[in-house]
């Protein structure tokens, strides 16, 4: 197997948009797209994949994954917003993504919550989950070879390869799980309340 900590540093897993550089003023839609560009842009698998385009942007308005845009601009809370959005669509569907930020929503426009400090809260525990799951993919790929030795196989790399990849699919598939299990409960949450 290639060198893994290779492999996980060129993932690009700890880029995001810091606080500090979501500019103060409002962003029209082709300036939103260059900063997540810039920000997401070496995280992409490949050249052709797209970071946010004009039609998802649209898509999310459309869906209400945010509260509404005025003058055909972005504020810093919209930014936040459809960066949040951007995380967690790669294990949500946009109907529990809806759901899990309806509140958060609800609150930015009516302007009574620090959006900002929920975000930086938000990239902070993103900093400590990246070490952790470096830390964890190392270990499994550490599991995975203990298994592959005990079959005592002709090509150990290729077994290790596919092992390591299911085991890591399996566990994605758990976070996964746990996490729509929560957006059902802060669903429900929400049905009682309205």
């Amino acid at each position: 197997m290639n060198n893994l900590a290779d492999l996980l540093a060129e993932l690009g897993l700890e880029n995001n948009i810091a606080l500090k550089e979501i500019p103060g003023i409002d962003l029209y839609m082709d300036q939103v797209i260059q900063l997540f560009e810039k920000n997401f842009g070496s995280s992409t698998r490949n050249e052709d994949e797209k970071v946010l385009t004009k039609t998802m942007i649209n898509n999310y308005a459309k869906g209400k994954l945010f509260f509404p845009i005025k003058n055909k601009k972005y504020s810093k809370e919209h930014l936040i917003l459809i960066s949040l959005i951007y995380q967690l669509k790669g294990g949500l569907s946009i109907q529990d993504i809806k759901q899990t930020l309806d509140g958060i929503n609800k609150r930015a426009e009516s302007a009574e919550f620090p959006l900002d400090q929920f975000y930086q809260s938000h990239l902070n525990l993103h900093q400590k989950n990246l070490e952790i799951f470096n830390e964890d993919v190392l270990k499994t790929e550490q599991e995975v070879r203990e298994e592959v030795k005990k079959l005592d196989a002709d090509d150990p790399e290729e077994l290790e390869t596919v092992l390591l990849i299911a085991s890591l699919v399996n566990i994605s598939n758990f976070y996964r799980r746990t996490a729509e299990k929560l957006v059902d409960q802060l669903a429900d949450k929400n049905n009682e309340k309205g």
